[in-house]
């Protein structure tokens, strides 16, 4: 008995000194709340392709367990990934259905990002470009993931929906999906008021049962509304049918080789910068950031990511990144890898118990993400407004990030304008700033991300 508690507390002071573990499990377990609809969505957007759903439910799982636990044991830090949004619909719909090239050959593209990604980070290149970006542009970061999140929580809750006159507008606020987020943001912010811990957990899960109770009740009314009892509680599929299809065959002529660096290129592109963005934000409103304002051990982060790319691809899955939804976890006080740990654990079990959690509906899920999209734009408080310089590109950040649905391009627009205006200061102003070699180098990496789509149409 004392062996096993000397091992068990030899295991959690690996995580740092006076770890609270109950904290960091909870922490976890929300985190992993939050991001388990991509349990769901990941295998009916990459099935579209012709892969194996079942196949897909387990290699979304086991990739992200696989990255979560490296992140918690190798990078210490309290992050979850799986395999990217946005990322898997342009593995789908762009790559393999809108280019006509086959699944295989898109995992080789995704297979190939991850190992650019590896040396970037061995080189410390990542590393560079974090701790480039000003402090003040850290902080619009920070906010405009908030707004980010808490527009994917209100989408997901039907509270907004898309209009085609107004792009936007509200939803139906008596329908019952709004109604059960509404109830989630009230459960979380009573329980937070009483400082009780769990705040986020307790909001998801009571939300959640709140929807299965109206599914059982109205089963067609609550299945048009994409809420669904669990259909089993156990269930396991083989890896097999899409494991292991790295094929570098299509790269037989000239165009085909311009084509598949263009399709790298873009995975590079958008999870470069978007898992950027989010290391950034979320570590500024944990407080992580050090004197300096970088990121403790964001070059292990960074490898993490990479490899994690790098066997998702080879398990059969898309890009695989750092999640904005750790945010969530953040929020109830997960500040260690094992946070990460506890996620991966969950993605672990979940991959037997699948019917469960891809029961879970995103209106139960959405009140997490808004409650923490409030506490996220609390750090717009420590942006220097006075400084025009900063002041403006951070703007930009904050508004684009939720208004492009991208973070990657939010950060794009903010950092090209900060340079230009410090550049065009330097040269008409009377005081001079330092603008960064790798802020320039990042600046010229950012017009060239932009104009990729051009430079497609006028290669092929």
């Amino acid at each position: 008995m004392n062996n096993s508690v000397k091992k068990q507390n030899k295991f959690i002071s690996y995580f740092g000194e006076n770890v609270d573990v109950k904290r960091e499990f909870i922490a976890g377990m929300t985190s992993f709340l939050a991001m388990a609809y991509i349990i769901a969505v990941n295998p009916s957007i990459l099935s579209a392709t012709g892969m194996d759903a079942g196949a897909l439910v387990t290699a979304t799982c086991l990739s992200a367990a696989f990255a979560c636990i490296l992140m918690g044991v190798y990078a210490k830090l309290p992050f979850g990934l799986a395999a990217g949004m946005g990322l898997n619909a342009f593995f789908a719909f762009s790559v393999v259905i809108g280019k006509g090239v086959s699944y295989e050959t898109a995992l080789t593209a995704v297979f190939v990002e991850g190992i650019i990604f590896i040396l970037l980070s061995l080189f410390k290149v990542r590393e560079a470009v974090v701790n480039s970006i000003p402090l003040n542009l850290k902080y619009a970061v920070t906010g405009g993931i908030g707004i980010f999140i808490a527009f994917i929580g209100f989408s997901g809750s039907g509270m907004v929906t898309s209009n085609k006159d107004t792009l936007v507008q509200l939803g139906n606020f008596f329908s019952p999906t709004v109604l059960i987020t509404m109830l989630g943001i009230i459960i979380i912010a009573v329980l937070e008021k009483k400082k009780v811990k769990g705040s986020l957990l307790w909001g998801i899960v009571g939300a959640t049962l709140v929807a299965w109770i109206y599914a059982y009740f109205n089963r067609e009314a609550a299945a048009a509304m994409n809420i669904f009892l669990p259909n089993g509680i156990f269930k396991f599929e083989s890896l097999a049918p899409i494991a292991g299809k790295i094929d570098f065959s299509f790269l037989g002529s000239a165009e085909n080789i311009l084509n598949f660096a263009i399709i790298v290129l873009t995975f590079l592109f958008v999870d470069f910068f978007d898992t950027i963005g989010t290391l950034v934000g979320v570590s500024s409103r944990a407080n992580m950031l050090d004197k300096d304002g970088n990121i403790p051990n964001v070059g292990k982060a960074l490898m993490v990511d990479a490899i994690g790319t790098t066997v998702g691809a080879l398990m059969g899955t898309s890009t695989v990144t750092t999640f904005v939804e750790s945010a969530a976890g953040v929020e109830e006080g997960g500040r260690t890898g094992l946070t990460a740990v506890v996620i991966g654990g969950f993605f672990l079990v979940a991959m037997f118990f699948s019917p469960i959690f891809v029961a879970i509906p995103s209106c139960a899920t959405a009140p997490a993400l808004i409650y923490v999209g409030y506490l996220m734009m609390g750090s717009i408080l420590k942006i220097d407004f006075s400084e025009i310089t900063e002041a403006l590109p951070a703007f930009l950040i904050i508004t684009l990030m939720p208004l492009t649905y991208s973070i990657g391009d939010g950060l794009t627009i903010g950092v090209l304008t900060y340079v230009a205006l410090n550049i065009v200061n330097n040269i008409f102003g009377k005081e001079k700033k330092k603008i960064s070699v790798a802020m320039l180098i990042l600046a010229i990496v950012f017009l060239f991300k932009l104009a990729m789509p051009l430079i497609e149409q006028m290669i092929l």
